[in-house]
């Protein structure tokens, strides 16, 4: 199926685009024919630090994209970052995107919004998204973002409910009001399900500059620390810096609960997947592929769009049958999910 640009004037040829990105972050991109016409190209995105790769949030966005290219047949882009970017690298990175007719231009990760809001200024007439907690209030951008909180209350049913220590830990990576959003649910569902199971916080690093959503030894060497503290379950919500916390997880033979993806399910971590009790999801890739078929529908979604537990966009995965197999746990973790819906529970987000 070919999609009808909105965008009347589609700018340069795809080579344009490639030396526009080469000094502000790699592409990938299935559009190399410089003969391809702004009509061919649909979804277009922009990693968040850790790129393509991460086994985790990045590569559930990718994951979408690769739907909405193979039900459409459209040309894609997926662009990575590069180190010590500026808003203004990221800026001219989705202009270019949206300049060679790409339609939507998503921007992966909080850290996006400044680009997308001057990129979507310029273009009009493309439709931007930013996925994750930031809110860019124009008419031609959708706010694509998640109640991780709630996810994560019932990462931390989980957590209390496995624990034989009554020790359990939590490892955020990088000290943000996204972050803390993790915890918060991840420390209510624990406190809820059981008083007396001490929660171990801590952040890997102030700023995503230093490395705490990119950096797997540091998320390693907090596991570790946590390991040796008695926690026997460890959740980790720190990106490509998770891998390392579920390596360290693995080999203490304790719990890592994975996060964004299912975790169990990545070929990069198949070595560790028995030491994977459940992921804490985020549907990153449906969001992304929603977005891109509401352009393709010519209706294209803008606004704030929330993935939650009531809409299936956010939830614990089953890929472990140690986790699904439980029947007592799903019990107790599906009830915890249906106070959630209707409102009886209320999960903090600080």
């Amino acid at each position: 199926m070919r999609r009808i640009s909105r965008i009347t004037a589609a700018g340069a040829a795809t080579a344009s685009l490639a030396l526009a990105l080469a000094a502000c972050g790699g592409t990938s991109t299935s559009s190399s024919s410089s003969s391809e016409s702004a009509e061919d190209k649909g979804l277009a995105i922009a990693y968040d630090v850790g790129g393509r790769g991460d086994q985790s949030f990045n590569d559930a966005a990718f994951a979408g994209l690769q739907r909405a290219e193979k039900e459409y047949g459209y040309k894609t882009a997926d662009v990575e970052p590069t180190d010590g970017e500026t808003d203004a690298d990221k800026e001219q990175r989705l202009a270019s995107l949206a300049k060679q007719g790409y339609d939507p231009v998503i921007g992966v990760g909080y850290a996006y919004a400044a680009a997308v809001k001057g990129a979507a200024e310029k273009y009009p007439d493309t439709t931007f998204g930013i996925v994750d907690d930031a809110t860019v209030e124009m008419d031609n951008v959708a706010d694509l973002v998640f109640s991780e909180e709630q996810a994560s209350y019932l990462a931390g049913v989980a957590a209390a409910e496995t624990t034989k220590t009554d020790v359990v830990g939590f490892i955020g990576g990088v000290d943000i009001p996204l972050i803390h959003k993790f915890r918060a649910g991840f420390e209510q569902g624990v406190k809820d399900t059981d008083p007396d199971v001490k929660v171990i916080s801590q952040f890997l690093t102030q700023t995503a500059e230093e490395g705490g959503f990119s950096s797997p030894d540091k998320g390693k060497a907090a596991a570790e620390g946590q390991i040796e503290k008695k926690a026997d379950v460890v959740y980790t919500a720190a990106g490509l810096s998770g891998q390392g916390a579920i390596e360290a997880a693995a080999a203490n033979k304790v719990w890592a609960i994975g996060v964004d993806s299912d975790q169990y399910a990545q070929e990069a971590l198949a070595k560790y997947k028995d030491s994977i009790l459940t992921s804490a999801m985020k549907d990153v890739a449906k969001s992304v592929y929603k977005l891109a078929q509401s352009v393709e529908d010519k209706s294209p979604s803008t606004g704030i769009l929330r993935g939650d537990l009531a809409s299936g966009e956010v939830s614990l995965s089953n890929s472990n049958p140690v986790f699904a197999d439980n029947d007592e746990l799903q019990d107790v973790i599906e009830t915890a999910k249906k106070k959630i819906i209707s409102g009886e529970i209320e999960v903090e987000s600080s």
